[in-house]
C-alpha cells in the first residue's frame, strides 16, 4: 500500500524519496507542487543601491506577503472542511 503523498510535507516526501529511490510517485508530487519561474512574482528592491530604503517598494511587499498568509490560511481551512 502507497503512502498518501498529496498529504505528506514537502519535507517528509523528500525523506521518503531518499529511502525509496525506486519509488517515482513521492516526485512526481514534488514537481508538480513547485512554482515555475513564468508564474513568479518579482518585486522591485527594498532598498538603493546606496542602502537607502524605498518606503513604496517595502509597502508593496508587506502587501504582497499578507495576501500571501491569507491565501495559505484560506486553503488549510477549505482542505479541514473536506475532511471533515
Amino acid at each position: 500500500m502507497q503512502p498518501k503523498f498529496e498529504k505528506m510535507t514537502n519535507k517528509e516526501l523528500i525523506q521518503y524519496a531518499l529511502t525509496h529511490r525506486e519509488d517515482l510517485e513521492p516526485l512526481r508530487v514534488l514537481y508538480s507542487r513547485r512554482t515555475p519561474d513564468s508564474e513568479a512574482t518579482f518585486y522591485p528592491p527594498p532598498c538603493t543601491p546606496e542602502g537607502e530604503p524605498i518606503p513604496e517598494n517595502i509597502q508593496i511587499m508587506e502587501t504582497a506577503i499578507r495576501e500571501r498568509i491569507a491565501a495559505i490560511e484560506k486553503k488549510k481551512e477549505s482542505e479541514k472542511e473536506e475532511e471533515n
